[in-house]
């Protein structure tokens, strides 16, 4: 019998696979189950050493009976894949259960952060049947900080961020559950349904987007007059000059008529600034950035920024820091940085910029100088993270500014222009700074044109994804972590649309009714209290229990009041939200029809989702009588092809209407449904290759759809085997 060995918990395949090897000076032997999953074995001084993954959540909250009363608070933790959507945690959770077996000591080498804490402290509870364990502490997977926090192995669990995180994980099932299912009875009472939620977060940041459409539905806007005076100076130099105020009433324009010929005296003042470099990239603020240089939501960017994290690439995403703390080792990176960008060389500061926000957990978001091809979003992202680090060490920017103003008989009128004289920094990241040149003049100047131009006020601008995760930030509400996931989730459930984000109908009902029936659902300052609380938790080391309980027992207290009110007015809420429903599935129902049946000719094809199977279709809407249905490919969110005017996309080889394919992350695909297309022969024949390499196991995909080749390294043992030496 082998000696008992020490299981190192990861939370990602892609991250076991990176600690194994660095751990191992890449002597690891990799051994893939029948399942296909993967664990890694290597002996080191002596010790033997078992690296497995928990792929996130393998456990989440559930309600202990399949029925209970309304509010439920009767929940506790229970294994994931009961869940249709996690089944395929279930393999990676016996795959744990054997490895624990021929386990005596335990590492927890999760994400070092709330949610990374609970799962590792959950697979250490529920898995290993023990108290504690040892952690590892890590902000990027370089073979030389796994290596530094295994030596400085941490004796005890992160307890502070393990109890938060449980608490979260409590008050948003408390929450979102039982208010969510308070919806559903309410729209289910008027014999309608819709899948609707609501929760401590989401529901403030939906009344955060229904008052700015408010705002712009009572806008009125207000007509204004700009004057413009083009000046010319004896030297033949001329600019234009704008009166410094914006005129709003019409007759005022009256005493600008005479100025033409007059003569004005001119001034130029001449102000030399420094622009210091951005600070370094947190979370919220590389969200942002992305949005504006390359247009990814807040949810694509965390998607992309974990991938590149899990590569080794960039040090882990999730962080509030913009601070990069020395022992990161600027030196080093930009040294390495020099093999894939020539930017480096105007790095010239030995220290960086820093800005104000810090996170115990990890450091600003930094590239650890590895180089790997990249390509499309990856690429893209990476290139903005490498500039934005080099830039933090480059000098600032001097800017040449000029402010030219010309006095016509006591009015006034001024021009700004600007120039950059040392760019520095500006070379290597982005900036916004626009170049504009205006003349020097003094003195006496001609007033050669007037020129006037009508104007109207315009409302206030509508959210996009990544200004309302920033606005979310700036009030205090959900994490750092969540922000985007919450914008998803308002966009999945019909509340909003449009990436210059509009409230729908349902959205605006669902807040106008709990307004007026259950206000503390969209309480900004009780969602924000109860974030300060758990962040209470996750800095202290004492009393974390009694915390945990006080909390909770005050959210059973404000969820049972919130139940009664709703139970109280469950029509009226009912109606409100029916009433919306009713006109979304008549938009959504016009939005989904495409051209005539070509069976019956009669009916009209249109795309449904079949809940049974949780997959989209092609169906004739005179069903019964034509039972025409075309079936369509698994995953993301089918549409009709539309082209920008909103006309309908033809298939040029057989003339069927093709349908658009949106999945997260990824460009929009538009195929032709029909079996029968030639275009689809090809397809069918690339198909049947694919079944084929993942029969044989040549490829296989994981959890987030994404194709792998199987690794020749290791071997394949079946799923109930372990390994002994």
């Amino acid at each position: 019998m082998a000696k008992k060995a020490t299981l190192i918990i990861t939370e990602k395949p892609q991250a076991a696979a990176k600690i194994a090897t660095a751990l191992s000076n890449a002597t690891d032997e990799k051994i893939t189950t029948k399942d296909n999953v993967s664990f890694y074995e290597f002996l080191r001084d002596g010790k033997r050493y078992i690296v497995g993954c928990a792929v996130g959540h393998l456990f989440g909250i559930q309600q202990k009976a399949s029925r209970g009363p309304f509010p439920n608070f009767d929940v506790d933790w229970a294994p994931a894949y009961r869940k249709k959507a996690s089944a395929f945690t279930k393999k990676y959770l016996d795959v744990l259960k054997n490895l624990v077996k021929e386990s005596d000591d335990f590492i927890v080498a999760t994400d070092f952060d709330v949610e990374g804490e609970v799962i590792g402290w959950n697979v250490v509870r529920f898995v290993a049947g023990k108290k504690e364990a040892k952690r590892m502490k890590f902000s990027s997977l370089t073979k030389e900080e796994l290596e530094k926090s295994f030596k400085n192995l941490l004796p005890t669990l992160n307890w502070g961020a393990a109890i938060a995180g449980e608490t979260r994980h409590f008050l948003d099932w408390f929450y979102g559950i039982n208010l969510s299912r308070g919806l559903m009875k309410a729209i289910s009472s008027t014999g309608n349904f819709r899948i609707l939620s609501i929760g401590r977060v989401q529901g403030p940041a939906l009344k955060i987007l229904v008052e700015r459409e408010r705002e712009i539905s009572s806008f009125k806007p207000e007509p204004f007059w700009q004057v413009f005076l083009n000046v010319e100076d004896g030297n033949k130099n001329r600019a234009e000059v704008k009166y410094v105020k914006d005129i709003f009433k019409k007759s005022e324009l009256l005493r600008f008529n005479h100025l033409k010929g007059k003569e004005g005296i001119a001034s130029t003042k001449i102000v030399t600034e420094k622009i210091s470099p951005p600070t370094p990239f947190d979370l919220t603020s590389l969200q942002t950035e992305s949005y504006r240089n390359f247009g990814y939501t807040p949810h694509q960017t965390m998607r992309i920024a974990q991938e590149l994290y899990l590569a080794g690439l960039i040090s882990y995403p999730r962080t509030s820091s913009q601070k990069y703390p020395q022992s990161i080792g600027y030196e080093k990176i930009l040294n390495k940085l020099k093999k894939y960008t020539t930017l480096v060389k105007y790095a010239k500061n030995k220290k960086p910029t820093e800005g104000k926000k810090t996170d115990p957990a990890h450091p600003a978001i930094y590239p650890t100088g590895e180089i790997k091809k990249l390509d499309g979003p990856e690429k893209k992202l990476y290139d903005l993270i490498v500039k934005r680090f080099i830039a933090c060490f480059c000098k600032e920017a001097t800017i040449e500014k000029r402010h030219l103003e010309v006095d016509v008989s006591g009015l006034k009128f001024s021009a700004n222009g600007s120039r950059i004289i040392e760019k520095e920094w500006m070379n290597v990241y982005p900036h916004k700074i626009k170049e504009e040149e205006i003349p020097i003049i003094r003195g006496p100047v001609d007033i050669r044109e007037i020129r006037i131009e009508e104007k109207e006020t315009k409302p206030p601008k509508r959210f996009t994804a990544a200004s309302l995760v920033k606005e979310l930030e700036k009030r205090g509400l959900g994490t750092k972590a969540t922000r985007a996931q919450i914008v998803e989730t308002l966009y999945s459930r019909g509340y909003i649309r449009e990436k210059s984000i509009e409230v729908t109908e349902l959205g605006m009902k669902l807040v106008e009714a709990l307004e007026k029936y259950a206000p503390i659902i969209l309480d900004e300052d009780l969602t924000r209290e109860m974030s300060l609380d758990l962040e209470k938790i996750e800095v202290s080391n004492r009393g974390l229990e009694s915390k945990k309980k006080k909390i909770l027992s005050k959210a059973k207290k404000s969820i049972k009041d919130i139940a009664s009110r709703m139970l109280k007015h469950l029509k009226e809420i009912g109606k409100s939200l029916s009433d919306a429903n009713l006109k979304i599935e008549t938009e959504e129902r016009k939005a989904n029809t495409m051209s005539k049946c070509p069976s019956c000719k009669k009916g009209n094809l249109r795309i449904l989702f079949g809940k049974k199977y949780s997959r989209y279709f092609v169906s004739c809407d005179a069903y019964p009588d034509c039972k025409t249905v075309f079936s369509l490919p698994p995953n993301g969110v089918m549409k009709p092809a539309r082209d920008k005017s909103g006309n309908l996309e033809k298939c040029v080889e057989c003339g069927f209407p093709l349908v658009t394919s949106l999945r997260k992350g990824r460009a929009p695909w538009k195929f032709c449904f029909n079996p029968k297309c030639p275009s689809n022969k090809e397809m069918q024949k690339k198909k049947e290759e694919f079944k084929a390499k993942l029969k044989s196991g040549e490829i296989e995909i994981d959890k987030n759809g994404k194709i792998i080749e199987k690794s020749k390294k290791g071997k394949t043992k079946k799923a109930n085997e372990t390994s002994e030496k």
